[in-house]
């Protein structure tokens, strides 16, 4: 039995994120319904944060995907076509997340997986994803963007299929978070939507999303997007690329964003804004995540917090607002960070007494 015809188990989370959305997104009767158990993910009002901030916030928990990040998402639709197109290699150039979606989908679909990754630039939770998953994994002597440079060239190949967010069929498996946003808020769209932005795919997704339920009449309004960048990768916002990105934020370490033209164009029609953020304040905000909502995101999803405050502040977004920050990847993702946030480990005896006077208890 061929792949395209095989049955695909249906997982715990429903039908797969391809079945369900058929009808909505660029896929046809032949497309297989390849799921790993992707999209769903819950949205979650933040009580504490939302009292602190004086906005009515919800959290776009994408790091509850497979593989931890929003990336699957779109990885299910870009594999599925890639298969029924005949591809019997999938390759990508990766600041991580990328890398540990293909190749699970790779597995999964029963193909090769080739990762293209920065030299030193790549958290070791990420690549190990890629690495169990079976992807073939090459380190070059270059940024994300050399990257994708070479491998554009290498997919021009036969068999050989391309699935960094440049892919049509990405954007569409990302567009259906939006889908996700409204149904969730019972119909309608928040105020404003915050989230990182690295490459640009996904506040292009997010984008095309929202625009297609607003021309369909199944949301009444449309959402005004906030796009954070890192200071030190932050091409869009300072209108120039960046030679050396740099930032703690890995997953959003990039200089050239393939999708940069649709982006600005994303938040220009919203009627947005684009914005940085330094790597203190990221940091700051990813504590504030863990301590008062109890989620664990990597960096680069706390950015959309960090830009959400600043913006509060600044007066862009108004108090009373409800707003959606997308958290795109999990804190195990990266959990050396962790480290720069976190108190000491306490020592001591093992009794009750020693316990209490290490806590200061009286």
């Amino acid at each position: 039995m061929s792949l395209l015809h095989s049955p695909i188990p249906v997982t715990p989370r429903g039908q797969g994120l391809i079945a369900r959305w058929a009808d909505q997104i660029d896929v046809d009767a032949d497309t297989p319904r390849i799921t790993i158990g992707e999209g769903g993910t819950p949205l979650v009002a933040a009580a504490r944060l939302s009292a602190a901030l004086g906005v009515d916030l919800h959290l776009k928990l994408e790091l509850t995907n497979p593989t931890g990040s929003f990336k699957d998402r779109g990885m299910c639709v870009a594999v599925a076509r890639a298969v029924q197109a005949g591809a019997h290699t999938l390759i990508c150039a990766s600041t991580g997340n990328t890398s540990a979606s293909a190749a699970a989908f790779a597995a999964a679909a029963g193909l090769k997986c080739v990762v293209i990754i920065p030299s030193g630039k790549i958290a070791a939770g990420k690549l190990q994803q890629a690495q169990v998953a079976g992807a073939q994994v090459i380190q070059i002597d270059g940024n994300f963007d050399d990257g994708l440079d070479a491998v554009r060239e290498l997919s021009t190949r036969p068999g050989i299929a391309l699935v960094n967010s440049v892919n049509p069929y990405r954007i569409e498996g990302q567009k259906t978070a939006a889908f996700e946003v409204i149904e969730d808020l019972g119909g309608e769209a928040p105020d404003w939507l915050c989230l990182p932005v690295g490459n640009a795919g996904n506040i292009t997704a997010y984008w095309r999303g929202f625009q297609e339920w607003h021309a369909a009449g199944k949301v009444a309004t449309l959402p005004r997007l906030l796009g954070v960048q890192a200071a030190g990768a932050a091409p869009l916002v300072d209108g120039a690329p960046v030679a050396e990105p740099e930032t703690i934020a890995t997953a959003i370490r990039i200089g050239r964003p393939a999708r940069g033209e649709e982006a600005l164009a994303a938040v220009a029609e919203s009627n947005g804004r684009l914005l940085k953020r330094t790597d203190e304040q990221l940091l700051s905000a990813y504590a504030r995540l863990a301590h008062e909502a109890g989620i664990f995101a990597e960096p680069a999803s706390a950015i959309s917090l960090a830009g959400l405050i600043v913006a509060l502040e600044d007066g862009t977004i108004e108090r009373g607002s409800r707003v959606v920050c997308v958290l795109t990847g999990h804190g195990l993702k990266d959990p050396d960070s962790a480290a720069r946030i976190v108190e000491p480990t306490l020592t001591c005896g093992p009794s009750a007494a020693e316990i209490a006077a290490v806590l200061d208890l009286a």
